[in-house]
């Protein structure tokens, strides 16, 4: 089992900068890749970014590409999420999840971390 823990959230306003954090832990040995969705009221889990725990290669969703970006420390078994230049529109829960190899689902995840961004 892996245990994700999310954190860094809060209140910004549009144009700001805000930090996410995701601790792991437990069998943190068996993480291929990990990533972030966010979902907003009403609307369905939105794929933010991911990235390969062992080389660093990164994907991100069309809707953050450019003014995101997801980085780990391996050493500290945590992975980030950097936002920039924040619109309204980014306002959601954010959580983290984390997948063995060969997993076509994120088998764990976080409970999420509230990013609200005022206009």
């Amino acid at each position: 089992q892996v245990q994700l823990v999310e954190s860094g959230g809060g209140l910004v306003q549009a144009g700001d900068s805000l930090r996410l954090s995701c601790s792991a832990s437990g069998r943190t040995s068996s993480i291929y890749t990990m990533g972030w969705f966010r979902q907003a009221p009403g609307k369905e889990r939105e794929f933010v970014a991911r990235i390969m725990w062992s080389d660093g290669g990164t994907l991100y969703g069309d809707s953050v590409k450019g003014r995101f970006a997801i980085s780990r420390d391996k050493a500290k078994n945590t992975l980030y999420l950097q936002m920039s230049s924040l619109k309204p529109e980014d306002t959601a829960v954010y959580y983290c999840a984390a997948k063995g190899p060969y997993r076509a689902q994120y088998d764990y995840w976080g409970r999420g971390t509230q990013v609200t961004v005022s206009s």
